[in-house]
C-alpha cells in the first residue's frame, strides 16, 4: 500500500518523485482527453444511462462541473486537432492553455498558434491571442453601487435620495453572456446573481409597484418567488397539459401520434418529470430538461398514444433509442429530411413576412400620399361643400382627392370634378339651404 508520509524520503528523492508523478500526470490527461472525445463521438454514454457527455463525467466519474466543462472542451478541441494530445502529454501545453485557444484554432491557425503557445502561461496566451486577434478598447468607468445597510428603511435607497444612480450605458458594461449563478447559503436560502437587461428591470420595477402592499419592501425575492409561482403554471399547461379542473376529453384524433391531456398528465406525474431510460447496470437517465413524450412501441410497429404506451424520454435518448430501432443511417437521414423541410417552411415564412411587410409599407405610402393630396388648400376646400350636400365623409375624400390638379380652378368647377366621381353624383339628402347639385348639369 502506498504511504502518503513523505518525510522519510530526502529532498532529492521528493523532487525526483514529484518530477516523475508530473510527467505521469500529463501523459494520463492526455490519453483521458483521447477517451472522452471517443468517448464522446460515440455517444457511449447513452446506453449507460446519461444525456450528455458532461453529466456522464460529472455523475460517472464524478468529475466536479468545471473539471469535466474544461476537460470535455479539450478533447473535442483535441480531436479536432491531434497535436494538442502530444502537446499536452509533453507539458508544452495545459488544459487551461487549450481551453483559451479553442475560439481560435482553425485549419489555417492551428499550427502557428500552437507553437507560439508553447510553454507560456496563461496571462501570455492571453496576450498572444490580444496580439493576432485585437479587439476594440474597452471604455473605462467605475460603477457605483449604492450602499445598503440593514439599518436603514426601504426609502433610503430609493432614486433622488442622495443615490448615485447607475446610467443605461453602466448597466451596458456588465457581461450580457454571463451565466446565472446559484450559491447555496444554507439549507433553506440561496444566493443568485445574474446580469438582466434594461426591459427586465423596468418589469421588475412595474411587478414591485402593482405589489403594493402583497410585498411593501419590494422584496425582488419575494418578487421572483411570486413571478415563478404564476408563471410554472403556464409552462406545466403547455408542457403536459395541467390543470386544477381535468375534464374528459372529447377531443378524438386518428393520428396515433396525438396525445390527449388526461394521457400527458398521468404520463408525467407517473414518470416524475424525468427520463425513463435505464441502462443495463439499472442507472436511470437523470434528464429532468428536454423531455419528449415517447411511444413505448414506435408508431411504426403500431405504438397507441395511450398511458401504458407512452413515455418521458429526454430528446437524446429519443433519438438513441430510434437509432438503435431503425439505424442510425436511417435515423441521420430523417433529420436531414427534417432539417430541410424546416428551412423551406422558415423560409417561406420568411417570404410571406416580407411581402406582408412590402404591402404595409405600400399601403402606408398609399396612405401619405392621399394625406398630402387632402392637405392641399384647393383639395381641402371642397370638403365642406361636399359634407353640406350629404356625402358621407369616406365619400367626400374619395371624391377631393380627383381636385389635386386642379389648383388653378374655380370652386364650382371643383366641386362639379369630384361630384362627378360619385356617378350620379351624391344622392343624399343636403343639409338645410343648400342648394342640390347634379353632376350632369
Amino acid at each position: 500500500m502506498y504511504s502518503y508520509a513523505l518525510s522519510h524520503l530526502s529532498d532529492e528523492a521528493l523532487l525526483h518523485g514529484l518530477a516523475t508523478l508530473d510527467a505521469q500526470d500529463r501523459t494520463t490527461t492526455a490519453a483521458m482527453l483521447a477517451h472522452i472525445a471517443e468517448v464522446d463521438e460515440r455517444r457511449l454514454y447513452l446506453p449507460v444511462g446519461y444525456a450528455s457527455m458532461f453529466s456522464y463525467c460529472v455523475g460517472e466519474l464524478r468529475l466536479c462541473e468545471q473539471v469535466a466543462a474544461k476537460r470535455i472542451r479539450a478533447a473535442r478541441t483535441a480531436r479536432r486537432f491531434p497535436a494538442i494530445f502530444d502537446a499536452v502529454a509533453d507539458g508544452r501545453l495545459n488544459l487551461s492553455a487549450v481551453v483559451l485557444l479553442t475560439p481560435y484554432l482553425t485549419e489555417e491557425t492551428a499550427e502557428g498558434l500552437l507553437a507560439a503557445a508553447t510553454h507560456q502561461t496563461n496571462v501570455e496566451i492571453e496576450r498572444l491571442i490580444a496580439a493576432r486577434f485585437p479587439r476594440s478598447d474597452v471604455l473605462a468607468w467605475v460603477t457605483p453601487i449604492p450602499p445598503t445597510s440593514p439599518a436603514l428603511p426601504p426609502e433610503e435607497h430609493a432614486p433622488g435620495r442622495g443615490q448615485v444612480q447607475p446610467s443605461s450605458c453602466q448597466l451596458s458594461a456588465r457581461t450580457v453572456g454571463e451565466r446565472a449563478k446559484v450559491k447555496s447559503l444554507s439549507s433553506q436560502s440561496y444566493h443568485i446573481e445574474f446580469t438582466m437587461d434594461r426591459e427586465t428591470d423596468d418589469l421588475l420595477r412595474y411587478a414591485q409597484a402593482l405589489l403594493g402592499h402583497r410585498v411593501a419592501s419590494g422584496d425582488v425575492a419575494q418578487v421572483f418567488k411570486l413571478a415563478l409561482q404564476a408563471f410554472i403554471p403556464q409552462l406545466e399547461k403547455g408542457k403536459f397539459a395541467a390543470t386544477s379542473n381535468p375534464r374528459p376529453s372529447r377531443r378524438t384524433s386518428r393520428n396515433p401520434r396525438y396525445l390527449q391531456a388526461p394521457v400527458k398528465r398521468a404520463v408525467w406525474a407517473r414518470d416524475q418529470g424525468r427520463c425513463t431510460f435505464v441502462s443495463e447496470s439499472g442507472h436511470r437517465c437523470e434528464a429532468t430538461k428536454a423531455l419528449e413524450f415517447d411511444h413505448v412501441l414506435e408508431v411504426a410497429r403500431g405504438g397507441e398514444a395511450t398511458v401504458e404506451g407512452i413515455r418521458l424520454r429526454c430528446r437524446a435518448h429519443n433519438q438513441f433509442q430510434a437509432e438503435r430501432t431503425f439505424g442510425a443511417e436511417f435515423m441521420r437521414r430523417k433529420r436531414e429530411q427534417a432539417a430541410e423541410a424546416r428551412a423551406v417552411a422558415k423560409a417561406h415564412r420568411a417570404e410571406i413576412r416580407a411581402k406582408a411587410a412590402a404591402a404595409r409599407e405600400r399601403a402606408a405610402a398609399e396612405a401619405r400620399a392621399k394625406a398630402a393630396v387632402l392637405e392641399q388648400p384647393h383639395v381641402q376646400e371642397v370638403m365642406p361643400w361636399l359634407r353640406a350636400l350629404g356625402c358621407r365623409a369616406d365619400e367626400a375624400r374619395r371624391a377631393a382627392e380627383l381636385c389635386a390638379d386642379m389648383s388653378e380652378a374655380s370652386l364650382e368647377q371643383r366641386v362639379r370634378r369630384a361630384l362627378s366621381a360619385l356617378g350620379r353624383g351624391c344622392t343624399h339628402r343636403p343639409g338645410p339651404g343648400v342648394p342640390r347639385v347634379d353632376a350632369a348639369a
